[in-house]
């Protein structure tokens, strides 16, 4: 009886010292603001070299595209866009991927690069939404098909490639790193996000412990394996997270009085995303990590 319980003791004084020597996750957070009158800014990506992708609305409630670089802005327009422009990734080089409202009043995906719009359009699709690209130039997303039905997709140079999760709908391809892992939700039969990363054969899944029932959205994959984006809690409220070695980090910004949003990652584990304060509306944020 004696060894067993020095047994346990020994098991329970390993456990804890494991718990102890735990690495634990600190965010700073920053805002993130176009211009001094923009009234909205929106931070979607962001690379390693810190330049973040998204957009902004200015003081005469116009969107705009943005590449902000520090305190350098870089306002993009589109003349085959009516309005709703924005970028959802930029990589390395500073090619951002996004999408606006065209003329017609359709959705039209690109790339663009130093003043460059490259279009990005799924076969045949009615529409088609951008909103990740790696270094190598990969494109995720998602488009509608002649029918009306939504699909992910991932474009490598040329090829398009068609991303759906069984016995789901509305799937979006959201993000790729350079080793081609990319981040995908769709809806369930419940009406919930269900998540996954893909590595070009296998769906794994990606689920926030702390998730209500709405589910969780995966959002940007660094080239570390590690994973951002926002789940909803219990009271369907969004929670901004970061999946890092297994284990889910709550990632809220101390602004928050409704809604965290994480969508963009990099691998200096720098996070941007928008929240919602009590005045209500959306403003961007950058956050930084230490272990």
């Amino acid at each position: 009886m004696k060894r067993y319980i020095f047994g346990v003791l020994v098991v329970l004084t390993f456990v804890s010292v494991c718990i102890a020597a735990a690495p634990t996750l600190t965010f700073t957070f920053t805002d993130v603001v176009a211009t001094k009158t923009a009234t909205e800014t929106d931070s979607y990506g962001v690379n390693n070299s810190g330049a973040i992708a998204g957009d902004y609305i200015d003081s005469a409630g116009v969107q705009h595209g943005m590449v902000l670089v520090g305190k350098k802005l870089t306002t993009v327009n589109n003349k085959a866009c009516s309005g709703l422009i924005a970028f959802y990734s930029i990589n390395s080089a500073g090619t951002a991927a996004g999408w606006c409202t065209g003329t017609s009043g359709e959705d039209i995906a690109f790339t663009w690069s130093k003043g460059k719009f490259t279009p990005i359009a799924y076969p045949k699709a009615l529409e088609t939404e951008a909103t990740g690209i790696n270094d190598k130039g990969d494109v995720t997303g998602l488009y509608f098909d002649t029918a009306g039905s939504q699909h992910g997709f991932i474009k490598t140079g040329k090829k398009y490639k068609s991303i759906d999760i069984t016995g789901d709908t509305s799937a979006d391809v959201y993000g790729i790193n350079n080793a081609g892992v990319a981040t995908v939700y769709a809806i369930t039969s419940a009406g919930d996000y269900a998540s996954f990363s893909y590595n070009g054969k296998k769906f794994t899944p990606i689920a926030d412990p702390s998730q209500g029932s709405l589910g969780t959205v995966a959002h940007a994959p660094n080239n570390k394996g590690q994973i951002a984006g926002t789940y909803f809690n219990s009271a369907s409220a969004g929670v901004g997270f970061l999946l890092d070695g297994g284990t889910y980090y709550d990632v809220i910004d101390p602004k928050a009085d409704n809604s965290t949003r994480v969508d963009g990652l990099n691998d200096k584990l720098e996070m941007v995303g928008r929240y919602t304060p009590s005045s209500g509306g959306n403003f961007g944020f950058k956050a930084t990590t230490k272990k």
